[in-house]
């Protein structure tokens, strides 16, 4: 499976999502909630990630999973600890912290991040903001095919 990650636009100049990661500073990233949510104990190592910034309809970089912590039923402690820990590789802002203060976290460690050449996203409604699917095509522009939650359902 490849996954497509939103990444949020907002922050000081430079300090963008997106630009920590293409600059080595941010090198996973966390997506959390009050139940497992994707893409929780649905991402593995040796799978590809693929990033876009949220609003710019362009996928334009990729990395390769390195590592995956899945964490459930954390305490406000235990969650503020698994974050505290993980800093130096997230780089989280304050705000940020406070976002992924969830119960359920899942933490996708990455490597080998390398711009691409921008592909053309195709937008759905019902489209998260992590995408689990066969492969990158399946989003773009000219070759994209409707998106559904099939590939994200988990495994029997």
């Amino acid at each position: 499976m490849v996954h497509l990650v939103y990444c949020d636009n907002t922050g000081k100049k430079g300090e963008r999502v997106l630009d920590k990661i293409l600059n080595g500073t941010k090198t996973m990233v966390v997506r959390g909630a009050a139940g497992r949510k994707i893409p929780h104990s649905r991402v593995f190592a040796d799978e590809t990630l693929y990033f876009m910034e949220k609003g710019s309809l362009k996928i334009t970089a990729s990395a390769k999973v390195k590592d995956v912590k899945n964490y459930v039923k954390l305490s406000d402690e235990e969650i503020t600890a698994v974050l505290e820990e993980n800093q130096p590789k997230l780089n989280l802002s304050e705000k940020q912290k406070t976002r992924w203060h969830k119960k359920c976290l899942c933490l996708v460690e990455f490597e080998n991040v390398q711009a691409i050449e921008p592909m053309d996203f195709d937008h759905q409604g019902n489209m998260d903001d992590w995408l689990i699917i066969e492969k990158i095509e399946d989003v773009v522009v000219g070759t994209s095919i409707d998106y559904n939650y099939e590939k994200s359902k988990f495994k029997k």
